[in-house]
């Protein structure tokens, strides 16, 4: 049995061009709504000395204390007045432009928050960008009543 062929049918061919907006479409979409976090690692390089009488010892990093009354401690040193102002000019005197210095703020649990804010928008303001919260390792005993 012979069957003839139908020379009438149309080529069939796709368009590609609304799958390729689709695909655009929703490469924007998942590029806008994904975030990005930047994480970054403390990494201190520390200076090398080949005499051990040095003149002048660069601090490893600046310690900022708050205790519970809210007052401002850089170093051990505390401030004349706890304010931003006071703050931001012991902090210029004491990086002495080297605002690659870690900061560490050791903060009372007790602490008023805005005084840890008023901290870390100084040191941004400084350019200090290297800043961790010094905490204590709590018992196991604390958290057993947590979920």
């Amino acid at each position: 049995m012979k069957f003839r062929r139908d020379n009438n049918l149309k080529q069939v061919d796709v368009n590609l061009t609304p799958l390729i907006d689709v695909v655009f479409l929703l490469l924007i979409f998942f590029m806008v709504s994904t975030t990005f976090d930047k994480q970054s690692q403390l990494q201190i390089t520390l200076p090398e000395a080949n005499s051990s009488d040095t003149s002048e010892k660069l601090p490893e990093f600046v310690d900022i204390s708050i205790n519970a009354k809210g007052l401002y401690f850089v170093n051990q040193q505390e401030l004349v007045k706890s304010d931003a102002k006071t703050l931001k000019n012991l902090l210029k005197q004491t990086i002495n432009g080297n605002t690659d210095l870690p900061i560490v703020i050791s903060a009372d649990g007790m602490a008023p928050h805005q005084s840890v804010i008023t901290v870390l928008d100084v040191a941004s303001q400084l350019g200090l960008n290297k800043m961790t919260f010094a905490t204590e390792q709590g018992s196991d005993q604390d958290n057993s009543d947590r979920p």
